[in-house]
C-alpha cells in the first residue's frame, strides 16, 4: 500500500488526491478477493498513506498484518525507519515488525535492527534489468546481521520470480506451474502485488507491461490465482509464518 506515483517514474505528474485515491480504490477491489478466499496477508503500507486513511488501516489490521513501508514510497532516509514502524504502530495499534523497502531497493539491516524491525521482505533473489540483480542471495529465509531476510519466491533453478509483474504479464498456467516448483521445494511461497493493479490506470501514460492488465482484467486474474493457491494450503502473514519458524526451531 503506497501512493500511486509509479507514472512519475515515466515523466508524468500525478495529483496527490490521485496518488492515494488509485491505491484506495483498489484496495477496496483487494479486500473483497481476500475475503472471498479467506486470506491473510501483510500489508507493507507508507506511513504517508496511513495517515491519510486511518480507519481503513485499522480495518486491514483486523484481520491482517501491518508492516512498513517505509514512511513516503519516493523519497527515503534511515530515520524514516523508525518513524514509520511507530506511525503505523500508533495507527492501526499492531506491533509493526516487518519492513519492505519501496522498489525492492538495499536497505541498511544495521539501521533496520536498531529501528525496532524483526524482519525484511525487501530481497527477490532473481535478476530484474534495471533494477536489481540478486541471484547470488539465498532464495529462502536467512538472518542478516540478527535481522530475518524472507525474500520473495523465486523457483529453483531458474529462479523465476512469481511477483506482480510476472503475474500480471505472463499466463496464468506458467505462474501456477513456477508455484508448484516453489511449494515442492520450498514449502512456503510469498508473493506480493500492489492494491493500485487492481484500479483501473489506463489512463496514466505507463508502458503496457504495467497498465495493459490492470482494473477488472488484473481482478479476474488475481481471483484465479488465488483460488488456486487456496487449494495448495493455508493462507498466513509474514509474521506468523515466521514465529512457526521460531517454534519449530
Amino acid at each position: 500500500m503506497e501512493e500511486f506515483d509509479i507514472p512519475e517514474e515515466f515523466g508524468q505528474q500525478v495529483t496527490l488526491q490521485d496518488k492515494l485515491e488509485v491505491s484506495r480504490k483498489g484496495l477496496q477491489a483487494t479486500l473483497s478477493l481476500f475475503d472471498k478466499y479467506d486470506v491473510r496477508a501483510t500489508f507493507f503500507i507508507t506511513a504517508y498513506w496511513a495517515q491519510h486513511y486511518p480507519e481503513l488501516i485499522r480495518q486491514i489490521a483486523a484481520k491482517h498484518e501491518i508492516a512498513s513501508h517505509a514512511y513516503y514510497h519516493s523519497s527515503f532516509t534511515d530515520a524514516d525507519l523508525e518513524g514509520s514502524r511507530l506511525t503505523l504502530q500508533e495507527i492501526s495499534g499492531q506491533v509493526i515488525q516487518g519492513f519492505r523497502m519501496p522498489r525492492l531497493k538495499e536497505v541498511n539491516k544495521a539501521a533496520l535492527k536498531k529501528a525496532g524491525y524483526l524482519y525484511d521482505a525487501s530481497i527477490n533473489p532473481t535478476w530484474l534489468p534495471g533494477r536489481y540483480n540478486n541471484r547470488h542471495l539465498p532464495r529462502t529465509l536467512y538472518k542478516d546481521q540478527d535481522v530475518w531476510i524472507i525474500p520473495s519466491s523465486v523457483s529453483p533453478y531458474l529462479r523465476y520470480p512469481i511477483f506482480w509483474l510476472s503475474v500480471k504479464n505472463m499466463p496464468l498456467w506458467v505462474t501456477r506451474h513456477f508455484s508448484n516448483q516453489v511449494l515442492a521445494k520450498d514449502d512456503y511461497l510469498s508473493f506480493y502485488f500492489h492494491p493500485w493493479e487492481l484500479a483501473d490506470i489506463t489512463a496514466y501514460s505507463l508502458p503496457g507491461y504495467i497498465n495493459r492488465v490492470c482494473g477488472t482484467r488484473m481482478q479476474l486474474k488475481m481471483d484465479s490465482y488465488l483460488r488456486f493457491l487456496q487449494q495448495k494450503g493455508i493462507f498466513s502473514t509474514h509474521a506468523e509464518w515466521l514465529n512457526s519458524k521460531y517454534l519449530m526451531a
